[in-house]
C-alpha cells in the first residue's frame, strides 16, 4: 500500500473531515480513502470545448432565424 501526506489543509476543511468521518464512524484516513474511491470510481467526462457544450445542450432545441439587419455607411470621426 502506497501512502500520500496532504500539505496544507485548510484547517475548516479539516474540521469538516473530521465531523464527517466521526458521523460515518471511520478514522479521518478511513474517510479520505472512502471520499477517494468514491470520486476516482465516477466516470471521466469526455472533454468538450465551449462550442461543442454549447451544441450539445441546446442543439435539439433548433435554430434560431434572425433578421438581417441593414447597413449603414461608416461615419466620418468627430473634429474636436
Amino acid at each position: 500500500m502506497a501512502s500520500i501526506t496532504i500539505r496544507n489543509l485548510d484547517n475548516r476543511d479539516k474540521a469538516r473531515l473530521r465531523v464527517q468521518a466521526a458521523k460515518n464512524g471511520r478514522s479521518m484516513e478511513e474517510e479520505v480513502r472512502a471520499i477517494l474511491k468514491s470520486a476516482l470510481m465516477q466516470e471521466p467526462q469526455p472533454s468538450t470545448n465551449l462550442a461543442e457544450a454549447i451544441q450539445e445542450r441546446f442543439g435539439q432545441t433548433g435554430g434560431v432565424e434572425l433578421p438581417e439587419i441593414p447597413r449603414e455607411p461608416i461615419r466620418e470621426p468627430l473634429d474636436f
